[in-house]
């Protein structure tokens, strides 16, 4: 209730999602995910998949199209020290989880360069 007694309806958005491009933990489908979004009354939505910005175009465009604000992020690791450390010391984990949230054009390129460097340094190390 607000100051004048009326009823408010707080605005819920998530901001921690993966989709089926974040592989062995994410089930959603873009589309599904975008349409019930749309059902419950929300307005925006995030992707946060793991490591990955794979189904960011696909989840921007059907957003879009549905009249919902897409909201553009990425759940990537944090190594508490470096990401050569193979051992963890001391009872730490291996490496932390932070959701990145791009707030705008800026920010989705700042995303798009971390996961591209972080991909390609990854390959550079592991060739297959």
């Amino acid at each position: 209730m607000n100051e004048k007694g009326e009823e408010t309806i707080m605005a819920f958005v998530h901001l921690h999602t993966h989709t089926e491009y974040s592989l062995l933990d994410g089930s959603n489908k873009i589309k599904e995910y975008v349409s019930r979004v749309k059902e419950l009354g929300m307005n925006s939505a995030a992707i946060t998949d793991h490591g990955n910005m794979y189904g960011v175009v696909e989840f921007y465009k059907t957003a879009k199209a549905a009249d919902i604000n897409p909201v553009i992020g990425c759940e990537i690791y944090v190594a508490p020290n470096s990401r050569f450390d193979r051992e963890t010391s001391h009872g730490e984990d291996r490496y932390y989880h932070l959701i990145l949230l791009a707030e705008n054009n800026t920010g989705y390129a700042n995303l798009m360069k971390n996961r591209t460097t972080a991909l390609w340094k990854q390959s550079r190390r592991n060739p297959m």
